[in-house]
C-alpha cells in the first residue's frame, strides 16, 4: 500500500471513531432537545371520607342478657325426667312467649295429682270438723293443730304434684323463632337434654376476637360493617372485653346486628370495625402515590403536557383510596395513577385516559 492510500484510510477511521465517541457522549444538540413522551392514566385529587378499618371474623349468636333485659335466645330443656309424648313446633316456626313446644308423657303425673287432690280434700274436711269441735270444747287443742298440720301437708303435696304435671308441658320462655328441634317422640329425656332452641332473630350479635395489636380505636359505639360487600349492613360495637385472652392474645368484641340484616344464628361472617374516621380530606387512588425506600411519598401532578413530582404526607387508606396532604396539593389537581412509580422528577406526558 502506498503512503498516500494509508494516510487516507487512517483519516476515515479517525472520523468514524470521533463520531462514535460524540454519539455515546451525549449525542447531537438536536437529539438532546427531543422530548420524552410517556403515555399515562390519570385521576383527580378529590375530597372524601376515609376510615381505618379493623377486620375480624366472628359468629352470629343471640344477644346476651344485660341491663335488665333477658337474653335474645334460649335452649329449651326439661325440668323433670320423662318421655317425649308430643312436639308442638317445627324448625323455623314463630312462637310466642308461653306457647307449649313439647309435652312429656303425663299419665302418671295426672294420677299423682288426682290422688293428692283427694288427700287434700279429706284433710280439709278433717280440719273443718276439728275446728267446729274446738268451738264447743268437743276436741283438744292438740287434735286441732294436728288436723291443721295434716291439711297444710296435703295442700303442699297437691301443689307439688300439680307442679310436676305442669313441668311436663314445656313452654317457650320468649317470643321468637324455633331454630332447632333436637328430640323425637318417644325419646327419654332428663334435665341435661336440649330439646330445642328459640331465638329472637331481631336481637342478634356478632362475637369476634380482635388481636391485641389491632384493638386501638375499637370501643363501644364504633360503627361496624357486617360482611365484605359494599352494601353490607351496619351495626355498632356493644361490648369490648376488659381483659385479654392469654391463650389467644385477643380481646372479645361484640357488635349488634340490625333486625333486617338477614343473618342467622351460627353464621360465620366478616366484620369491619371503624377504628377511626377522617371526613372531608384530600384523597387519591392508592396507585397514584409512590414511596421511596427511605419512606418519602410523592404524586406526579400533570401540568399541561408535563408531569412533576410533588411531595405528600400519606394518611389513612380505605377502599383503594389514600389520604394525602401537602403544601402543593389541592382539590382538583390531576395526578398520574398506574405509571407514577416509573416517572422521573419531571417529564413530558400524554394522557390516554382518566
Amino acid at each position: 500500500m502506498s503512503g498516500r492510500r494509508a494516510a487516507g484510510a487512517l483519516a476515515v477511521v479517525v472520523v468514524v471513531v470521533v463520531a462514535a465517541v460524540l454519539r455515546f457522549a451525549g449525542g447531537t444538540p438536536e437529539e438532546e432537545d427531543l422530548p420524552t413522551d410517556v403515555a399515562v392514566h390519570v385521576a383527580r385529587v378529590e375530597r372524601g371520607t376515609v376510615r381505618q378499618l379493623v377486620t375480624a371474623y366472628g359468629s352470629v349468636e343471640p344477644e346476651p342478657a344485660a341491663g335488665g333485659h333477658p337474653a335474645g335466645g334460649a335452649l329449651i330443656t326439661p325440668f323433670v325426667d320423662g318421655v317425649v309424648a308430643e312436639i308442638d313446633c317445627v324448625e323455623g316456626s314463630p312462637v310466642s312467649q308461653g306457647a307449649i313446644l313439647f309435652r312429656l308423657d303425663s299419665r302418671m303425673a295426672q294420677v299423682a295429682v288426682e290422688s293428692a287432690r283427694q288427700q287434700a280434700d279429706f284433710a280439709q274436711q278433717a280440719f273443718e270438723r276439728q275446728e267446729s269441735l274446738l268451738d264447743t270444747d268437743g276436741t283438744s287443742q292438740r287434735a286441732y293443730l294436728e288436723a291443721r298440720q295434716q291439711r297444710d301437708a296435703a295442700r303442699s303435696a297437691l301443689a307439688a304434684a300439680e307442679t310436676d304435671l305442669a313441668y311436663r308441658r314445656i313452654a317457650s320462655p320468649l317470643s321468637g323463632t324455633v331454630t332447632r328441634v333436637e328430640v323425637v317422640v318417644g325419646q327419654h329425656v332428663d334435665a341435661a337434654t336440649v330439646l330445642g332452641e328459640v331465638v329472637d332473630l331481631g336481637r342478634l350479635v356478632v362475637t369476634a376476637q380482635i388481636p391485641a395489636r389491632d384493638i386501638e380505636g375499637v370501643a363501644p359505639g364504633r360503627a361496624v360493617v357486617l360482611g365484605s360487600g359494599d352494601d353490607a349492613p351496619s351495626g355498632t360495637v356493644t361490648v369490648v372485653a376488659k381483659g385479654i385472652d392469654p391463650a389467644t392474645g385477643t380481646f372479645r368484641v361484640q357488635a349488634s346486628v340490625p333486625p333486617d340484616a338477614g343473618f342467622a344464628p351460627g353464621q360465620f361472617t366478616e366484620i369491619r370495625i371503624v377504628a377511626s374516621e377522617h371526613p372531608d380530606v384530600l384523597v387519591v387512588p392508592e396507585v397514584a402515590v409512590a414511596t421511596t425506600t427511605d419512606g418519602q411519598s410523592w404524586v406526579a401532578v400533570v401540568e399541561g403536557d408535563r408531569a412533576v413530582r410533588r411531595s405528600v404526607t400519606v394518611g389513612l387508606r380505605d377502599r383503594g383510596l389514600v389520604e394525602v396532604s401537602g403544601a402543593d396539593i389541592s382539590e382538583g389537581l390531576t395526578v398520574v395513577t398506574e405509571e407514577a412509580y416509573s416517572l422521573p422528577d419531571e417529564t413530558a406526558v400524554r394522557v390516554v385516559s382518566d
